[in-house]
Protein backbone atom coordinates (compact mmCIF):
# COMPACT_ATOMS: atom_id res chain seq x y z
CA UNK A 1 0.00 0.00 0.00
CA UNK A 2 1.73 3.49 -0.91
CA UNK A 3 1.06 6.70 1.60
CA UNK A 4 -1.46 8.60 0.80
CA UNK A 5 -0.92 12.05 2.02
CA UNK A 6 -2.11 15.70 1.70
CA UNK A 7 -0.26 17.22 4.53
CA UNK A 8 1.64 19.26 1.73
CA UNK A 9 -0.99 20.73 -0.09
CA UNK A 10 -1.12 23.90 -0.21
CA UNK A 11 -5.02 24.76 -0.24
CA UNK A 12 -6.46 22.08 2.50
CA UNK A 13 -10.02 23.20 1.21
CA UNK A 14 -9.88 21.59 -1.58
CA UNK A 15 -8.26 18.32 -1.01
CA UNK A 16 -9.80 15.39 -2.23
CA UNK A 17 -10.26 12.07 -0.24
CA UNK A 18 -8.53 9.02 -0.59
CA UNK A 19 -11.36 6.72 -1.71
CA UNK A 20 -12.02 9.17 -4.53
CA UNK A 21 -8.37 9.62 -5.31
CA UNK A 22 -8.23 6.00 -5.26
CA UNK A 23 -11.36 6.22 -8.10
CA UNK A 24 -9.74 8.59 -10.53
CA UNK A 25 -6.86 6.54 -10.49
CA UNK A 26 -8.79 3.49 -11.61
CA UNK A 27 -10.81 5.11 -14.32
CA UNK A 28 -8.30 8.33 -14.96
CA UNK A 29 -7.85 8.02 -19.10
CA UNK A 30 -4.58 9.19 -19.15
CA UNK A 31 -1.57 10.65 -16.56
CA UNK A 32 1.74 12.77 -17.12
CA UNK A 33 4.88 11.21 -16.40
CA UNK A 34 7.23 14.07 -15.59
CA UNK A 35 10.93 13.42 -15.21
CA UNK A 36 14.50 15.21 -14.97
CA UNK A 37 15.66 15.46 -19.24
CA UNK A 38 18.87 13.80 -19.59
CA UNK A 39 20.21 17.03 -21.05
CA UNK A 40 18.81 19.11 -17.67
CA UNK A 41 15.74 20.57 -17.26
CA UNK A 42 12.48 18.72 -17.27
CA UNK A 43 10.36 16.58 -19.42
CA UNK A 44 6.43 15.64 -19.26
CA UNK A 45 5.06 13.72 -21.56
CA UNK A 46 1.15 12.29 -21.23
CA UNK A 47 0.40 8.64 -21.22
CA UNK A 48 -2.51 6.10 -21.64
CA UNK A 49 -1.58 3.83 -18.00
CA UNK A 50 -2.90 1.12 -15.85
CA UNK A 51 -3.29 0.85 -12.27
CA UNK A 52 -2.41 -2.44 -10.79
CA UNK A 53 -5.40 -1.71 -7.89
CA UNK A 54 -2.42 -1.82 -5.13
CA UNK A 55 0.94 -0.02 -5.61
CA UNK A 56 1.81 -0.17 -8.99
CA UNK A 57 1.00 1.79 -12.71
CA UNK A 58 2.21 0.81 -15.48
CA UNK A 59 2.69 2.25 -19.24
CA UNK A 60 3.70 0.82 -22.44
CA UNK A 61 6.25 2.83 -25.02
CA UNK A 62 8.90 1.71 -27.41
CA UNK A 63 11.98 0.33 -25.94
CA UNK A 64 14.16 3.05 -26.99
CA UNK A 65 13.65 7.20 -27.16
CA UNK A 66 13.82 10.58 -25.51
CA UNK A 67 12.02 8.87 -22.21
CA UNK A 68 14.19 6.49 -21.51
CA UNK A 69 16.72 8.17 -21.79
CA UNK A 70 15.42 10.88 -19.33
CA UNK A 71 14.63 7.67 -16.88
CA UNK A 72 17.89 6.23 -17.03
CA UNK A 73 19.32 9.51 -15.84
CA UNK A 74 17.11 9.78 -12.66
CA UNK A 75 14.53 7.05 -11.92
CA UNK A 76 12.53 9.21 -9.38
CA UNK A 77 9.36 10.59 -11.22
CA UNK A 78 6.50 12.59 -10.73
CA UNK A 79 2.64 11.20 -12.35
CA UNK A 80 -0.39 13.43 -12.39
CA UNK A 81 -3.77 12.12 -13.18
CA UNK A 82 -6.13 14.68 -13.93
CA UNK A 83 -10.31 13.58 -14.20
CA UNK A 84 -13.27 15.94 -14.93
CA UNK A 85 -12.36 19.42 -15.69
CA UNK A 86 -14.98 22.59 -16.04
CA UNK A 87 -14.03 25.98 -17.05
CA UNK A 88 -16.44 28.35 -15.57
CA UNK A 89 -15.57 31.34 -17.31
CA UNK A 90 -18.08 33.93 -15.68
CA UNK A 91 -16.35 32.99 -12.40
CA UNK A 92 -12.70 33.18 -13.98
CA UNK A 93 -12.00 30.01 -12.75
CA UNK A 94 -11.93 25.97 -13.18
CA UNK A 95 -13.69 23.08 -11.52
CA UNK A 96 -11.25 19.90 -11.20
CA UNK A 97 -10.04 16.90 -9.38
CA UNK A 98 -6.47 15.65 -9.77
CA UNK A 99 -3.66 13.23 -8.46
CA UNK A 100 -0.15 13.25 -8.10
CA UNK A 101 1.86 10.54 -7.24
CA UNK A 102 5.40 10.56 -6.89
CA UNK A 103 6.96 7.24 -7.80
CA UNK A 104 10.17 5.12 -8.70
CA UNK A 105 10.11 3.98 -12.51
CA UNK A 106 11.62 0.73 -13.14
CA UNK A 107 12.97 -1.17 -16.45
CA UNK A 108 13.74 -4.46 -16.76
CA UNK A 109 10.60 -6.09 -16.31
CA UNK A 110 10.01 -9.63 -16.43
CA UNK A 111 8.20 -11.17 -19.55
CA UNK A 112 5.70 -12.35 -17.54
CA UNK A 113 4.94 -8.93 -15.49
CA UNK A 114 5.15 -7.22 -18.94
CA UNK A 115 2.72 -9.20 -21.00
CA UNK A 116 0.53 -9.11 -17.69
CA UNK A 117 0.83 -5.53 -17.62
CA UNK A 118 -0.33 -5.37 -21.56
CA UNK A 119 -3.45 -7.55 -20.55
CA UNK A 120 -4.37 -4.56 -17.95
CA UNK A 121 -4.01 -2.06 -20.20
CA UNK A 122 -6.19 -3.78 -22.34
CA UNK A 123 -8.62 -4.61 -19.95
CA UNK A 124 -9.18 -0.96 -18.93
CA UNK A 125 -8.92 1.01 -22.77
CA UNK A 126 -9.99 -2.43 -24.66
CA UNK A 127 -12.12 -4.81 -22.48
CA UNK A 128 -14.45 -5.59 -25.62
CA UNK A 129 -11.32 -6.81 -27.82
CA UNK A 130 -8.93 -8.61 -25.18
CA UNK A 131 -8.36 -11.66 -27.19
CA UNK A 132 -7.47 -9.79 -30.04
CA UNK A 133 -5.20 -7.46 -28.14
CA UNK A 134 -3.40 -10.30 -26.46
CA UNK A 135 -2.67 -11.82 -29.83
CA UNK A 136 -1.36 -8.07 -31.35
CA UNK A 137 0.30 -7.64 -27.77
CA UNK A 138 2.53 -11.17 -28.60
CA UNK A 139 3.28 -10.43 -32.00
CA UNK A 140 4.82 -6.82 -31.28
CA UNK A 141 5.85 -7.88 -27.75
CA UNK A 142 9.76 -7.63 -28.58
CA UNK A 143 8.83 -3.99 -29.48
CA UNK A 144 7.26 -2.49 -26.80
CA UNK A 145 8.47 -1.77 -23.81
CA UNK A 146 6.68 -1.59 -20.04
CA UNK A 147 7.49 0.69 -17.22
CA UNK A 148 6.60 0.04 -13.84
CA UNK A 149 5.82 3.30 -11.54
CA UNK A 150 6.37 2.32 -8.54
CA UNK A 151 4.10 4.37 -6.10
CA UNK A 152 5.87 5.89 -3.00
CA UNK A 153 3.52 8.19 -2.22
CA UNK A 154 -0.28 10.31 -3.28
CA UNK A 155 -2.09 13.36 -2.97
CA UNK A 156 -4.95 14.53 -4.47
CA UNK A 157 -7.06 17.58 -4.69
CA UNK A 158 -10.36 19.38 -6.41
CA UNK A 159 -12.35 22.05 -6.57
CA UNK A 160 -16.27 22.14 -6.87
CA UNK A 161 -18.13 24.94 -7.54
CA UNK A 162 -21.54 25.04 -6.37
Amino acid sequence: MFRFDNADVRRQDRLLDETAARELLRTGEYGVLSMQAAEGGGYGIPLSYVWDGETRIYVHCAPEGRKLRCLDRCAEVSFCVVGRTKVLPSKFTTAYESVVLQCRAVRGLSPEERMDALRLLLEKYAPEDCVTGMRYAEKSFHRTEILRLEIRSASGKQKKIP
